[in-house]
This record gives C-alpha cells, sequence and structure tokens, in this order.
C-alpha cells in the first residue's frame, strides 16, 4: 500500500472531521461530537464490507485502518477519529507512525473511570476479541490489581446490528448469555468496549440490576475531539450549518435506521 501524503491547506480549519469504524457502530461516536461541535462538518466512513475488525488478525486490522484513512484523506479531512475500539487498541500507535502530519483520535474502553468508582470491586468489560486481547487493553486493565475484571466478547453481536437485527430474539439471547456472570460477580459498572454496543444500551438496562452504571466512551472521545482541534487551531469557528457525508461499502439500509433518513448515505466501494 502506497503512503498517502496529508494534503495541506491554506486553512484547515474549516476542513472536514473524518471518522471510520468497522460498520455502523462508530456513529454512537458521531453523534457525540455532532452534538459537541454542531458547526463541525464531518466525513463518515462505515467499512461494514469487512465487519467486524474484532475477529481478524492485528495485520489486518492495520492494514484496513490505513485504506480508511487513506480514503478520508483524500476527502480533505484535517483530523482522524478512530470511532472503533479493536482499530485503535490494534493500529492507533500505526497510524500515528505513518501519517506523523494527522491528529489522530482513538477511542478505548473506559474502564479507568469504572475502575476507580466501583463500590463492589467488580467491573464487567463487553467488547470484541480484537480488543480484549490487544497489549493496550491488557497494559490498562494491569494497572487495576485489586479490581476483579470480567471480560466478556460480544460473540456475533456486531453482526447482528450490522445485519439489522438490533431488536430480535437472537440479540436478547445473547445478551442475557454474556451479562448473567457479570451479574453473579456483582458488578456495579458495565463497560461497553465496542462503539457498536451503545445502541444495546436500552436492551441491556432491562437485564441489569438498576444498580449497575453503564459507561461507554462517546462523551469522552467528543470532549478530546474538541480538546486536539483546540490545540491545533484546527476549531471551526465559522457560523454555519454543518454537512455530514456518510459512506457505507455494504447496504445503506441499516445505516440509515440508525441515523434517520434526514441523512444522506452513498453507498461506495473503497
Amino acid at each position: 500500500m502506497g503512503r498517502f501524503f496529508y494534503i495541506c491547506y491554506m486553512d484547515k480549519s474549516t476542513q472536514p472531521i473524518g471518522l471510520f469504524d468497522s460498520g455502523i457502530g462508530g456513529t454512537s461516536i458521531w453523534k457525540e461530537i455532532h452534538h459537541l461541535l454542531p458547526n463541525e462538518d464531518t466525513v463518515y466512513l462505515a467499512d461494514s464490507k469487512n465487519a467486524p475488525y474484532g475477529q481478524r488478525p492485528k495485520k489486518e486490522i492495520i492494514a484496513l485502518s490505513q485504506k480508511n484513512t487513506d480514503y478520508l484523506l483524500q476527502q480533505g479531512c484535517k483530523i482522524i477519529v478512530v470511532a472503533c475500539n479493536t482499530a485503535t487498541t490494534n493500529a492507533i500507535k500505526e497510524l500515528r507512525s505513518y501519517y506523523p502530519d494527522v491528529p489522530f483520535i482513538g477511542i478505548e474502553p473506559a474502564i479507568k473511570p469504572a475502575a476507580i468508582h466501583t463500590k463492589t470491586g467488580a467491573i464487567g468489560i463487553l467488547a470484541t476479541q480484537g480488543t480484549l486481547s490487544s497489549e493496550l487493553f491488557n497494559k490498562t486493565v494491569s494497572g487495576f490489581k485489586n479490581i476483579k475484571v470480567i471480560e466478556q466478547v460480544g460473540h456475533n453481536l456486531v453482526n447482528l446490528i450490522e445485519g439489522g437485527k438490533l431488536e430480535s430474539e437472537e440479540m436478547d439471547g445473547l445478551l442475557e448469555l454474556y451479562l448473567k456472570p457479570m451479574i453473579e460477580a456483582d458488578i456495579d459498572y458495565l463497560v461497553l468496549g465496542c462503539s457498536h454496543y451503545p445502541y444495546l444500551i436500552p436492551q441491556i438496562r432491562k437485564i441489569l440490576p438498576p444498580n449497575v452504571t453503564i459507561i461507554d466512551s462517546g462523551e469522552a472521545v467528543a470532549r478530546q475531539t474538541k480538546k486536539v482541534l483546540e490545540v491545533n487551531n484546527l476549531l471551526n469557528t465559522a457560523l454555519h450549518k454543518s454537512n455530514a457525508v456518510f459512506y457505507t461499502n455494504a447496504d445503506a439500509k441499516v445505516l440509515h435506521t440508525i441515523l434517520g433518513q434526514q441523512q444522506t448515505v452513498t453507498e461506495k466501494d473503497f
């Protein structure tokens, strides 16, 4: 794969924020960024054809992440949000090395706030295999030796979401199966370690006891994005109606359902 050189603009502040994920899940991150930074243009890339990344080897995750980054840079994006836990934990180090002039924002499971605030001493992590087996994730977890961490791979959850089966008997059955050991371990925090999973919160709340707090990384990622834009003088201060562009290399119907029909989704082979 050839190296794509970052396009230089006289004023990059008006260029869009680029986001990519292994499918539609990163739209949960996009929504938080759009809420916090409503006048920023955005370009979102849903690599649904290759979802989920969590079952792929590290080398392949890096290659897919580079491909997505190249495409977003071709669209003139000023900053790249890796709106995928698996891509962040497996590839963001390589991305920052490969594109040294591009600011990157990653997304990781919010283990720290859960570990700090737990009263029962037990927290649950629901994530993909790629995230839970990553060096970055295990380094983070190892810093909280006095906390019991119940890890659970969310086998097939992403596939069901990408397949438009968000509310289905199969989804409910898997969530019951995955959350039961956590409930038995008396967790009081559940950390969602995949950007697809916030869309499951309504079903998850029906299963978990009311004392369990659910944490995802969306708001924190949005705040970090704003901070990095400010530090790099890239914050768009122009008062205008923002433009959001969504690309998917799969059927656009599911993405339309998640976003609402007011958003334009383009099917494109990238």
